[in-house]
């Protein structure tokens, strides 16, 4: 299934304000949210996630919330596939998806297709090892040029991880990185789309995100993850090892107090939205504003609409 319609994406770190502005660009443009969020695919799982509320969602039609159980598997792969499905019945509403949320790995999957590649055998690897060791990076480098010349153009000769894993790659599956590349972007199931991406400086964030962490606990976290565990949702499930997760669970434990367990769930949110950035920062495609900007995005959203036809569908 190849969507060659264009799309939107509103990204940022957790705390940023994705949801106030995807509401009012999705009233705006006749959107509909897919949401592009690891967590929220998960029932039962709604505080900690900072899930929309039923009112939110009844303002408008969002996709990919409680997808899944927390003891169920999901896969990048999982979600693209769902993913597009629901992009599909967007267009065929005659809507535009608008995709909204903070997993870095998700969007990739839908905009550059899924690169999947397998292990290399270890034999390959020491070798290369071996011959960087003894030949040095700028021959290895100029070996790369001949046999994969895209690759060897965007890396530095002294980048040697990224140096010994296009040789690897080659070596081990007789097709080069680029080709690789190639071949998922052909896979994209979003091909166009405007990235917007919401950013504050870090010291109004952090005081975000920090209020956040207050409002979660006040809303009940720790009740959500107790009903949680009654339900017979382990702490061993990878949904409940996630941020506010496994905090509520090591206090049910006796692991520390109050005080030190929301001063350490509040100390982890800031260091995963560090993260977030740290994964968004190198997209050049992403266009970022400061979530005030609001008047500058919408016009931003209008000449990208305008420039591939869609606008008249949307309004």
């Amino acid at each position: 299934m190849h969507l060659h319609f264009p799309a939107i994406a509103i990204i940022g770190p957790t705390g940023v304000g994705k949801t106030a502005l995807s509401l009012a660009v999705a009233e705006r443009f006749g959107c509909e949210i897919v949401s592009v969020d690891s967590m929220q695919v998960y029932r039962y799982m709604d505080i900690g996630t900072a899930k929309v509320s039923p009112a939110e969602r009844a303002r408008v039609p969002h996709h990919l919330l409680d997808v899944a159980d927390p003891d169920e598997e999901y896969s990048v792969a999982r979600y693209i596939e769902d993913a597009a499905a629901a992009i599909e019945g967007i267009r065929q509403r005659g809507h535009l998806p608008l995709l909204v949320g903070g997993t870095g790995l998700y969007l990739r999957g839908l905009t550059d297709g899924l690169f999947e590649m397998p292990p290399c055998p270890e034999t390959i690897r020491q070798g290369l090892r071996e011959r960087l060791a003894q030949e040095g990076a700028a021959a290895l480098h100029a070996e790369l040029a001949r046999v994969d010349p895209q690759t060897a153009a965007r890396i530095h000769v002294n980048d040697t991880y990224r140096l010994l894993r296009g040789l690897e790659i080659l070596q081990a599956t007789g097709v080069s990185w680029s080709a690789h590349l190639a071949r998922g972007r052909q896979d994209a199931r979003v091909p166009l789309i405007l990235k917007i991406g919401l950013t504050w400086e870090r010291e109004i964030l952090y005081e975000r995100i920090n209020q956040r962490v207050g409002q979660m606990v006040e809303q009940g976290l720790l009740a959500e993850v107790r009903e949680l565990l009654e339900r017979g949702y382990g702490p061993e499930l990878k949904p409940m090892q996630a941020i506010g997760y496994r905090h509520m669970v090591e206090y049910l434990r006796g692991d520390r107090d109050w005080p030190a367990t929301t001063e350490l769930l509040a100390r982890d949110t800031r260091r995963y939205a560090k993260r977030q950035y740290t994964w968004f920062r190198p997209d050049p495609a992403i266009h970022w504003f400061e979530p005030v900007r609001t008047e500058e995005m919408f016009s931003r959203i209008n000449a990208f609409l305008t420039e591939h036809g869609a606008l008249a569908n949307s309004l």
